[in-house]
């Protein structure tokens, strides 16, 4: 006898169990520890995909990196992530989940320990391209895993750990970025932000490859190439353009390349449907988008990742160069804003969605718009926040508590009818829009913010100006956000119960 990690023993020669049928012989503390051990990678990725944020000024006047540059450090990571994403979800179904983890993490602290010795900008931009290709592979199986070994009743409670953990690392990533850069550790200037993921990554693969459960999806697909080359297609059509646009003076050829998307994306759609239709191992699952829950979850994620992409990305940006803050400043004025996101999301949400049903997401949504219209007005009378700083801390929390309504019970009420079979799949599908919107928002708000503001120097009005127009833009698609959420079926299977609203 063999052991193929805890609670996953087989005999040599005996049919391969599946990963459900591993994940079932988990005790419940091994299951909790395997739950921390995703829980990790998934903080990994979050933090990577803010920390950078605060970093901008640094980079630019440490590595002489330009506005575009910039862009691709931060949205190329989203990008190449949301490229990959469904590929790398369909490969936990079809090599398994825990093997598909394990080489995850390991590309994931390789490409990180390169992000941490970059000498040119160019570097930089490769690593953290590379980054979000092991990044592709790692998330997936976050979700898949949870989902074979957690059943429905009890898949709330574990999302809601997701959540909290989220929401804290979305928004401490500048936290952690400030404190690391104003510390200067070893006097390796920005450095640290990435080089802190090495020791996390080595104690996560040594507890995964001992803990997960091993075993693939019982459908066992295949991988779709031809579908995995029309998504990258489709994906690049949307993103390049937003971000090279401006430095090529917006011509024809971006408009045509976005343009291009739509018959792209019917292509994928037909194909889709007659791939499964043949041997049922498409990368897009048409089945998937049957069920309204998931398809509208996945529209009304889409918007919000987009504004909350293009929210983080532009007001790092206008705190450094409008009000002049350090990055240690910027750091702190992000810790209301992460404790309303981890208390909503971890307290509120949890409770509230059984009860209310996916509405609190539209609630979520309006919160957030109305914290943004506080900010952006205190942002013009910078002589009231040099005279009291705190002020900033109500509107930042106000939109911690939306950001947390709003994204808490998203996951959980898009995969909520999601077959389990089809777990790789679904879960890369819905991380891919969620960086496809984190992408898109980084690009398309962050190009309006340089639009209006292109210059470097840390203290300008023109920041302020810039940051009006993108939450303006910001706030209109919150409001498209909470509308559309109210499309989300309020009948939904949690916690062992239909919740209505």
């Amino acid at each position: 006898m063999r052991e193929e990690g805890k609670g996953s023993a087989r005999i040599s020669g005996a049919p391969q169990q599946s990963a459900l049928e591993s994940a079932a012989l988990l005790s419940p503390k091994q299951r909790s520890l395997a739950l921390a051990i995703v829980a990790t990678a998934m903080v990994l990725d979050l933090v990577d995909m803010t920390i950078i944020n605060v970093a901008v000024p640094t980079l630019q006047a440490q590595l002489g990196a330009s506005d575009a540059e910039v862009q691709w450090m931060v949205a190329g990571y989203s990008t190449i992530f949301s490229l990959l994403l469904i590929t790398g979800g369909r490969l936990g179904d079809i090599a398994g989940y825990r093997r598909a983890f394990l080489i995850g993490v390991a590309g994931f602290t390789l490409t990180s320990l390169f992000c941490g010795i970059a000498q040119t900008p160019g570097q930089l931009v490769a690593g953290r391209l590379l980054q979000g290709a092991a990044a592709a592979i790692m998330l997936p199986q976050v979700m898949s895993l949870t989902q074979i070994m957690y059943p429905p009743h009890e898949r709330v409670s574990a999302l809601a750990l997701f959540g909290i953990l989220g929401g804290l690392a979305a928004v401490l990533g500048p936290v952690i970025g400030g404190f690391l850069l104003s510390a200067n550790l070893f006097g390796l200037g920005w450095r640290p932000i990435f080089l802190v993921n090495l020791p996390i990554g080595i104690a996560a693969l040594i507890l995964a490859a001992r803990i997960l459960p091993s075993g693939k999806s019982a459908r066992s697909p295949r991988l779709d190439v031809v579908g995995t080359g029309l998504v990258l297609a489709l994906l690049f059509a949307l993103i390049f353009p937003l971000i090279q646009g401006r430095d090529y003076g917006w011509p024809l050829w971006g408009f045509v390349l976005m343009g291009s998307a739509i018959p792209v994306a019917l292509i994928l759609m037909r194909y889709s449907r007659t791939r499964m239709a043949r041997d049922g191992s498409a990368l897009i699952v048409p089945e998937l988008f049957r069920a309204r829950g998931f398809s509208f979850g996945l529209l009304t994620t889409l918007l919000f990742q987009t504004a909350t992409g293009g929210l983080m990305f532009t007001l790092t940006l206008a705190m450094q160069r409008g009000l002049g803050f350090s990055a240690a400043q910027v750091g702190i004025a992000h810790v209301p804003y992460a404790f309303g996101a981890s208390f909503a999301i971890g307290m509120l949400s949890r409770k509230a969605l059984p009860r209310y049903g996916p509405v609190i997401i539209s609630w979520g949504a309006m919160l957030m718009v109305a914290g943004l219209a506080a900010l952006t007005w205190l942002f013009h009378a910078p002589d009231l926040i040099a005279q009291a700083p705190p002020l900033l801390a109500l509107p930042l929390l106000s939109m911690g508590l939306g950001m947390g309504l709003t994204g808490g019970p998203l996951p959980p009420c898009t995969l909520s009818e999601v077959d389990v079979d089809h777990a790789g799949a679904a879960s890369g599908t819905l991380k891919a829009t969620q960086q496809l919107g984190a992408a898109v928002g980084t690009a398309a708000i962050g190009t309006l913010f340089f639009l209006v503001q292109p210059e470097k120097d840390m203290a300008s009005a023109d920041a302020i100006d810039a940051f009006t127009m993108s939450a303006g833009v910001i706030g209109v698609i919150l409001a498209l956000t909470a509308l559309l959420a109210l499309f989300i079926p309020r009948q939904l299977q949690i916690r062992g119960k239909t919740a209505s609203a």
